[in-house]
C-alpha cells in the first residue's frame, strides 16, 4: 500500500511561544512525502532525501500514529524531499509532518476532508502529536501545522489545539534566510515570554483580520526577544504590507502586492549574506497526489 502527498511551508504572523496563541500563513514552497506500507514489516524506516543522516523520528512517528489510529500494525518506509530549508523558521517540520500523515492515510485508503473519514484539521493534529512525541517543537506548533495543512492564514490556541480562525490570504512574498540556523526546540522560551503583551496584541490583530499589522508587531517584538537584528524588517516596512521574523528565526518574511514594492525589498535583502526567495502566499493547503494498493510505481523505490 502506498501514498504520496505534498504540504506547503509557512510564515509567521504571531509566534505562539509567548502566550500559547499563534498565527501563520501558507507559503508556496513544498515538502513531498512518500509512504509505502507493508503488512509484514515490523518497523517504520524513514529517510530525508537532503539529509541521509538526519533525524527521521518525526516522519516515522507520523506514520506510526496514523497506523495506530487507522491501520493494522503495518510497518514500512517513508521518504521526504523538500524545497523548504530546515531550521530556518519556514515550518519545514510542520510541512514534513503534514505530508507524511496525508501520505500514510492515503496508503491506508483513508480519505481526508469534509466528507472523508477524518477532517483535515484532525489529520493535522496527528502530525502535531507526532511532533510533540519526537520533541521537535515546544508548543506543538498547531498554528504552523494548520496553516500548512489548510492553507491561507490561521489563528490557533496551541494549548488546546483549537482552530480559532482560517481565512484566505493572497499576497506576494519575499523571504530572506541568513546562513545560520535555529532549532525550535532550543529556543529561549523565557525570553519569548517577556514580550507576551505584544504577542497578545498581535494575536488580537490577527483575529480582527489585521494580519499584516500583526506580523509587523510580532516581528519587532520577537526579533528583540531572541536577539535578531530588526534592520531587515525596518528596511522592508516602507515597501510591504507586513513583515515578520518567521518562527524563532532566522528567516524574515515580507508580504505585499505586486506593485514593485517587494522587488525593492528583495533587492535590498540581496545585499545581505544569505539567500532571498521570491514566492507567494497560498490558499491551497496540503494534498494527496497519489495512492494505490500493491507494488508502488518504479520511481517510488526508497533507498532504505
Amino acid at each position: 500500500m502506498y501514498g504520496r502527498a505534498v504540504a506547503p511551508g509557512a510564515g509567521t504572523v504571531v509566534n505562539a511561544l509567548a502566550t500559547g496563541r499563534g498565527s501563520a500563513f501558507a507559503l508556496d514552497i513544498e515538502t513531498t512525502a512518500t509512504v509505502v506500507l507493508e503488512p509484514t514489516a515490523d518497523v517504520v524506516d524513514g529517510e530525508i532525501a537532503a539529509a541521509p543522516d538526519g533525524d527521521t523520528s518525526l516522519i516515522e512517528r507520523c506514520v506510526e500514529r496514523v497506523v495506530a489510529a487507522f491501520g493494522d500494525d503495518e510497518g514500512g518506509r517513508v521518504r521526504t524531499t523538500s524545497e523548504i530549508p530546515t531550521a530556518a523558521g519556514l515550518k519545514s517540520s510542520s510541512a514534513a509532518a503534514n505530508a507524511t500523515v496525508l501520505a500514510a492515510l492515503a496508503a491506508l485508503d483513508v480519505t481526508v476532508g469534509p466528507d472523508g473519514t477524518v477532517s483535515a484539521a484532525d489529520a493535522c493534529r496527528l502530525g502535531v502529536e507526532a511532533a510533540r512525541d519526537a520533541g521537535v517543537t515546544v508548543t506543538g506548533a498547531f498554528d504552523d501545522a494548520s496553516a500548512s495543512m489548510l492553507g491561507g492564514v490561521t489563528v490557533t490556541d496551541n494549548e488546546t489545539d483549537e482552530l480559532l480562525r482560517q481565512t484566505a490570504f493572497d499576497h506576494d512574498a519575499v523571504v530572506w534566510t541568513p546562513p545560520e540556523r535555529a532549532y525550535s526546540a532550543d529556543t529561549d522560551t523565557a525570553a519569548c515570554e517577556q514580550v507576551a503583551p505584544m504577542a497578545t496584541h498581535a494575536a488580537e490583530l490577527a483575529l480582527d483580520s489585521k494580519v499584516e499589522t500583526a506580523m509587523t508587531v510580532n516581528g519587532l517584538a520577537f526579533s528583540a526577544a531572541l536577539g535578531y537584528p530588526t534592520e531587515p524588517a525596518v528596511e522592508a516596512m516602507p515597501h510591504c504590507a507586513g513583515v515578520s521574523l518567521s518562527g524563532t528565526g532566522p528567516s524574515v518574511v515580507a508580504v505585499g502586492d505586486s506593485d514593485g514594492g517587494l522587488d525593492r525589498v528583495a533587492t535590498r535583502w540581496r545585499e545581505r549574506e544569505g539567500s532571498v526567495r521570491e514566492t507567494t502566499t497560498r490558499d491551497a493547503g496540503a494534498r494527496v497526489t497519489a495512492r494505490g494498493d500493491g507494488a508502488p510505481p518504479s520511481d517510488w523505490t526508497l533507498s532504505r
